[in-house]
């Protein structure tokens, strides 16, 4: 899942997005209000999470941007102004929840899980393709009986494929979502990291479910799609 940080403390941000990678998002981000609206009209988010003061646009500026273009991606309000009228008017503006600084990841953490399970009551629920099986929130992955133990980006990997399954995912759409960089056609690491998964969830003897489509990317599908 992608999340975009629009936060302009440097360390803050880069705290927010290595703690986000850590658990299997994808984070972008930006450092003043204009960027970060620009980002959030031009790339599809499942959640941002946005400062309130910003340089250039503030935070509250871009929030009722966004509602009043129509876009509902889930907004988590991040402000060192932890006055009750400060909540309410962020909330009043669009925002779906409101942490104060400071504040301890696992806080953070918790609450973008909980924005996204209100906002998107699939985003957790178990992913299946055949007997492969991915648990959002305990993070597990299991082929049958079989316990899967896979790297961050691993991980993240099948969880995009996982959430398109029977689509063919191109390598720009994999480099996007799951590596946070426009594909260079010179750069295989992409194929390269399907390879490591293939070898880790297709045993010898188990059922192909990975597949390469010559000129497009990959899908993934069950045998019983045919190959």
């Amino acid at each position: 899942m992608r999340v975009l940080v629009i936060e302009d403390e440097p360390r803050l941000a880069g705290y927010i997005q290595k703690g986000l990678t850590e658990e299997a998002f994808t984070a972008d981000v930006a450092t003043d209000g204009e960027s970060g609206l620009e980002r959030a009209q031009t790339t599809k988010y499942d959640l941002i999470v946005l400062d309130l003061m910003l340089p250039g646009i503030d935070g509250m500026t871009v929030c009722r941007r966004l509602r009043g273009a129509g876009d509902d991606v889930p907004i988590l309000v991040l402000s060192a102004r932890g006055m009750v009228q400060d909540r309410v008017s962020a909330l009043n503006a669009g925002a779906d929840d409101y942490l104060t600084k400071p504040f301890e990841f696992a806080e953070l953490s918790a609450r973008v899980r909980a924005v996204l399970r209100r906002r998107q009551p699939t985003a957790f629920l178990p992913l299946t393709v055949a007997d492969v099986s991915l648990d959002p929130v305990s993070r597990m992955v299991r082929r049958g009986d079989r316990r899967i133990d896979l790297t961050q980006k691993e991980y993240a990997l099948l969880e995009y494929l996982l959430r398109h399954a029977g689509q063919i995912v191109t390598r720009t759409m994999i480099a996007e979502h799951v590596w946070n960089f426009h594909w260079d056609r010179l750069t295989n690491v992409i194929d390269v990291y399907i390879n490591h998964l293939r070898k880790k969830i297709e045993l010898p003897g188990e059922p192909r479910l990975i597949h390469a489509v010559r000129g497009s990317g990959y899908v993934i599908r069950g045998p019983e799609s045919g190959d």
